[in-house]
């Protein structure tokens, strides 16, 4: 196949990008472009319209596809091939790598939260009345493992979500209202007859769903053993899911940080201002309900 000499102005193609409202978004769109067209020519045997004994395959036009990166989202417009089909390699190695991460993840998660919390209880951390997760085993045992004697709440709002996993969609929407009343109840005794009612309903119908509702649901009913609290608040890991949504949104602001001091610079301060923002004006705990509740647990 013979080579393409390669006319770019990068004097141009610079000025152009610096143009742009992201300079480096843009180059890299640019860079991504180019190299999508050199690995489709190398697959099917030969440039763009070029006439080539080697040729082993055609292109058909373009396919737009969306490729969010740490610098930004792309809008990148991907080759087509009439046979075999085309996947960038920047795409496949990417999804390699968060296959991998996962499994490390999984199987290193119950060490790393356990280094995690030694490190808290070395700042000072002791051991906490209630803990508020999802079901990950490895964090689950590390919990158990290094805060013996405290409660485990199982995030309702995760275990809401796992249920109907087992259910058709269609069926999901009147399934999911029904599970939603088993938390809102004013005890946990009444939680378990509200619970008892779809699993004599569906029993037949969803059983993998109502298996999964009875393994877990002690363990989503713990936050009734602390009625001096606002169930809404430790029912659920959402605040957590909030705070690290808004942290996300202020370092996306950003984009590019110039070294890892100043990304925790501004989380840092950010955590600061939330803590103070909750013990003065949003706090759901006055002073006097915690040394109730503290006095009738010890």
């Amino acid at each position: 196949m013979a080579q393409n000499k390669n006319n770019t102005d990068l004097a141009e193609l610079l000025l152009q990008c610096v143009g742009q409202p992201d300079p480096m978004l843009s180059m890299l769109e640019w860079l991504c472009a180019q190299l999508m067209e050199a690995e489709v020519s190398g697959q099917v045997g030969a440039g763009k319209s070029e006439r080539a004994d080697s040729r082993s395959g055609y292109r058909c036009g373009y396919r737009p596809r969306r490729l969010d990166t740490r610098m930004g989202t792309m809008y990148l417009m991907v080759p087509k091939i009439r046979q075999g089909g085309y996947i960038p390699f920047f795409v496949t190695e990417r999804k390699r790598s968060e296959t991998a991460l996962i499994q490390v993840v999984q199987e290193e998660s119950r060490d790393s939260y356990r280094l995690l919390f030694q490190s808290l209880k070395e700042r000072g951390l002791t051991t906490p009345q209630l803990i508020i997760s999802d079901a990950n085993l490895g964090l689950v045992t590390a919990i158990q493992e290094g805060f013996p004697g405290a409660s485990w709440q199982r995030c309702k709002v995760h275990f809401m979500r796992n249920i109907p996993a087992h259910i058709p969609q269609k069926d999901k929407k009147f399934f999911a209202a029904e599970l939603k009343e088993i938390w809102l109840t004013p005890s946990a005794e009444s939680a378990r007859k509200r619970a008892a009612e779809p699993a004599d309903k569906y029993e037949r119908c969803f059983p993998k769903a109502i298996r999964c509702l009875e393994d877990g649901l002690e363990d989503s009913l713990a936050f009734y053993a602390f009625p001096q609290l606002d169930s809404r608040k430790i029912s659920s890991s959402n605040m957590l899911k909030r705070l690290n949504k808004e942290i996300r949104r202020r370092t996306s602001v950003v984009g590019i940080f110039l070294n890892e001091e100043a990304y925790i610079r501004l989380v840092t301060t950010y955590l600061m201002e939330y803590a103070e923002d909750w013990s003065v004006s949003r706090a759901y705990l006055s002073e006097d309900s915690i040394q109730t509740l503290l006095q009738a647990v010890a």
